[in-house]
């Protein structure tokens, strides 16, 4: 067997190490595409009425923060699962509509987190709703939401 010409095993080495961060750089890639797709951003009243067009035309799942706003509770006539309420950060209001079993702790002057799309400016339906757990507890996006836009 005789040596290869040192240019040839040089030659070698970088390939093999180009390939090896082509594949790296393939893989992250694909990853933070993979991750870009499944990301769902958290929006208060207020933010879904200042990209409210934006929201529109892209149709993607938001999650929608705030309190829902004592009085504004209306069940379904034809069937107990709807829901119509609406969502305030004490700045701006969202209706929301939703169709499903509520958690127990939803009601009303209650923190609450709606996972949807906008469906026309200023409604928002929802395909699932997360309440608080406990008396004290609020969703840290909800809690901030409501310390920026509070009433002075």
């Amino acid at each position: 067997m005789t040596p290869q010409p040192l240019w040839q095993a040089r030659h070698t080495r970088l390939v093999l190490i180009l390939s090896i961060t082509v594949g790296i750089a393939l893989a992250v890639g694909l990853t933070l595409m993979g991750l870009s797709q499944n990301v769902t951003y958290f929006y208060a009243p207020t933010d879904i009425v200042a990209a409210q067009e934006k929201l529109l035309k892209e149709q993607k799942p938001i999650r929608l923060g705030g309190l829902v706003e004592k009085g504004s509770i209306v069940h379904g006539k034809r069937d107990a699962t709807e829901i119509t309420f609406v969502v305030t950060d004490l700045k701006e209001t969202v209706t929301v509509h939703y169709k499903g079993i509520t958690p127990d702790l939803f009601r009303e002057g209650q923190g609450v987190v709606a996972q949807g799309t906008l469906s026309a400016p200023g409604e928002f339906t929802a395909t699932m709703l997360l309440a608080k757990h406990d008396e004290k507890y609020m969703p840290p996006e909800v809690a901030k939401a409501l310390e920026k836009n509070k009433v002075k």
